[in-house]
């Protein structure tokens, strides 16, 4: 059991990866939630948990624009709930399997961002839709509809990842290789199918979230980083370094910041070494001098 608790830390904590940070909050909010939820339907009977009627009315993204008003953290916390153990697992299968190609080709400083930004995408499809379109204001939907889920997240990541490396394959059970880009196609007309079925609004958020992971892998391709605050939140900062007097100096005081380092790999992996400009490539080679002294 404590080699398991090392194990779990170290991939929370120290391989640097952001996918387990966010698979661990997901599943521990919805352990936390429901497993006592389980127990007090036992005593006062199935379908009658006060826990579960605040954590939808708090929690879960309502369409209801009076509502949303004062449940204003709704938008953030819905990519977190979950509604059912089949929900959550497959919604943290995909997120495993395509972070893991998308962190392969972009680093793991961008998956938080994409998912939060991809989430909030997703909310406000979902919230323009009910509020917009006449299948929902005809019949005032809106007053009673939420939706929860990190669907629209993890629509984002498997997009963005198609988007980025389309032709890359994968091995699905029963199917064989297939490639990203027909995958994310197929995923995004089984959702819009469904958007006439039973789950409309979730099915609207997940193509919310879909365009949102489209859009962004373009714009970064052209040297846009939307997401480059909301990374910045989840980004250690430096430890400041505390010289004596007698320290000896720095052979040169023009060095790149590490950041503006990151930047360049970055614009390389997205575009390729020919997309630099004259200035980024000789700030490259400051940086290798530097290492080699």
């Amino acid at each position: 059991m404590s080699t398991l608790w090392r194990d779990i830390q170290y991939k929370l904590s120290k391989s640097g990866t952001k996918l387990t940070v966010l698979i661990g909050i997901n599943v521990i909010v919805y352990l936390v939630i429901n497993v006592p939820a389980v127990i007090e339907q036992l005593f006062v009977g199935f379908g009658n948990s006060s826990i579960e009627f605040y954590t939808r009315d708090y929690l879960f993204l309502p369409a209801h624009l009076p509502k949303l008003l004062y449940r204003f953290w709704t938008p953030i916390t819905y990519m977190f709930m979950h509604d059912g153990p089949m929900h959550i697992l497959f919604n943290m299968i995909w997120l495993y399997f395509m972070g893991q190609i998308f962190e392969e080709f972009l680093g793991k400083g961008r998956t938080v961002g994409l998912y939060i930004a991809g989430g909030l995408a997703g909310g406000i499809f979902f919230i323009a839709a009910y509020n917009l379109l006449p299948a929902f204001t005809n019949y005032n939907f809106a007053q009673i509809s939420i939706i929860s889920g990190a669907s629209a997240s993890v629509m984002a990541i498997v997009v963005g990842t198609a988007t980025l490396v389309p032709d890359y394959t994968i091995s699905l059970i029963f199917i064989g290789p297939v490639r990203l880009k027909w995958l994310a196609i197929f995923m995004v007309i089984i959702d819009f199918l469904l958007i006439a079925k039973e789950n409309p609004g979730g099915e609207i958020a997940h193509l919310g979230g879909a365009l949102f992971g489209f859009v962004y892998i373009k714009q970064l391709q052209k040297g846009n980083d939307w997401i480059g605050g909301i990374n910045k939140l989840f980004t250690p900062k430096p430890k400041m370094k505390v010289m004596s007097y007698n320290s000896p100096q720095k052979k040169s005081t023009n060095l790149p910041s590490q950041e503006e380092i990151d930047r360049i790999l970055d614009k390389i992996s997205v575009s390729g070494q020919n997309s630099l400009t004259k200035q980024e490539k000789e700030t490259l080679l400051r940086a290798s001098n530097n290492n080699e002294g």
